[in-house]
């Protein structure tokens, strides 16, 4: 079976690939493609060979899922890849059309894959009913900005549910994205701060600079130094002194004022 990763995190992309790669060895993965741009273009290209199926996520790079599927005109059966988890989701399995939350469960993925062989012998989902679903929802022909309201996590060998609205800050460290609770839990998780800048709440989440994410709730003190540079203490404290960056000082105080 020929399959197409359309997903602009390369770890996730990757991880995909392999989990595809364990629960059948005879899944061919023909591309890992970030973007609606390039998706587009390698889907016209007659030299590739055709997938059969489709895993999308729904934020990339330079655009959205959806974006792609009207662009292409794509009707290739889709299984969504996706941070989300609001009810609009869970519409588009009534359409023949699976998804799944980030991060990629196995199990989830065998029965994902499981339900689009069943449904092989059947006409090609039509999205007709998808894309017409998401105008309705969001009032207009673009999807409905919807921010991510928890994340799924591994601690040891157990799964737990962190709800962003207990999530004290974001950072990177050790080659890899961490979250700190309000607690002051760290726990790794797969998405990088430019990600999280697109699927958190800009109301309440900033980018002070390039290691933190932080929450306007974790923001304890901001002390003024000479030549207007900005040090924050945050609750929990962080291992580091966090600074604002330079050139985010004047969004930040204007983010501050809101």
């Amino acid at each position: 079976m020929n399959v197409l990763i359309i997903e602009d995190e390369k770890r996730t992309a990757q991880r995909m690939e392999k989990l595809l790669g364990e629960y059948d060895p005879a899944i061919r993965v023909l591309a890992q493609l970030p973007g609606v741009a390039k998706a587009v273009a390698w889907l016209a290209d007659p030299a590739n060979s055709r997938p059969e199926l489709v895993f999308l996520d729904i934020h990339l790079e330079d655009g959205s899922g959806f974006q792609l599927i009207e662009q292409a005109k794509l009707t290739i059966p889709i299984i969504f890849t996706t941070a989300f988890d609001e009810y609009t989701l869970q519409a588009f399995k009534a359409n023949s059309v699976d998804y799944l939350l980030k991060p990629i469960d196995a199990d989830e993925l065998g029965t994902a894959i499981d339900k689009f062989k069943n449904l092989r012998a059947s006409p090609t989902p039509d999205l007709t009913d998808i894309l017409h679903l998401l105008r309705e929802t969001s009032g207009s022909g673009s999807p409905s900005v919807a921010y991510k309201e928890r994340f799924m996590v591994t601690i040891g060998t157990k799964i737990r549910s962190i709800e962003t609205s207990d999530t004290a800050y974001f950072f990177f460290a050790d080659k890899s994205t961490w979250l700190t609770t309000a607690e002051g839990l760290n726990v790794s998780i797969e998405y990088s701060l430019d990600k999280l800048g697109d699927l958190l709440d800009p109301k309440r989440f900033f980018r002070v600079n390039r290691a933190f994410l932080v929450a306007l709730d974790s923001i304890q003190t901001i002390h003024a130094y000479s030549g207007g540079k900005l040090k924050l203490d945050l609750r929990p404290p962080p291992r580091l002194e966090v600074f604002v960056s330079g050139d985010r000082i004047t969004p930040f105080k204007e983010w501050l004022g809101k």
